[in-house]
């Protein structure tokens, strides 16, 4: 468990798992968000772009990314935001996605005694090393002793 005394600054976590992009993902997120362009849903459409094959939705790259740093990121009390989102190259169905992140800065809460203040830059890479995303990300993470416990029940006989 990492705590917000864990975050040094220069630290880089490589984050354990990547994920393989499908096309149901795509669709189904692009659905959901109703985002109607289709360049992420229509195939004969995207043919005639210059990707030749449908986009992947950006706004799943920062998603998947970010729930690909929970690993290490965790304990956090709140996401307080992103900055400086770049996608310098796009993602396509079948991409494999894998990421990092640095810590930048950690300080102590001004007005959350229970919590200290950590900034990061994610990148997103495919499984050829090519980034497809990167991002400042601040967070709120719990102080050591300050976690609150998971719980674990136990079934009933």
């Amino acid at each position: 468990m990492r705590t917000f005394e864990d975050y040094v600054p220069g630290t880089v976590f490589r984050h354990p798992v990547g994920r393989t992009v499908t096309d149901t993902d795509n669709i189904w997120f692009t659905n959901l968000t109703m985002n109607m362009n289709p360049v992420h849903f229509d195939a004969h459409y995207s043919a005639q772009t210059e990707f030749k094959k449908p986009l992947v939705n950006s706004c799943f790259t920062l998603a998947l990314v970010t729930g690909l740093s929970v690993a290490d990121v965790d304990h956090a009390y709140a996401n307080l935001g992103w900055d400086e989102v770049r996608l310098p190259a796009p993602v396509f169905e079948g991409d494999t996605i894998y990421a990092q992140s640095e810590v930048l800065e950690a300080r102590e809460s001004r007005s959350r005694p229970n919590v200290g203040i950590v900034k990061l830059r994610t990148t997103g890479f495919k499984q050829d090393g090519t980034v497809v995303i990167t991002f400042l990300r601040t967070v709120m993470v719990y102080r050591r002793g300050h976690v609150p416990e998971i719980p674990q029940p136990t079934p009933r006989a």
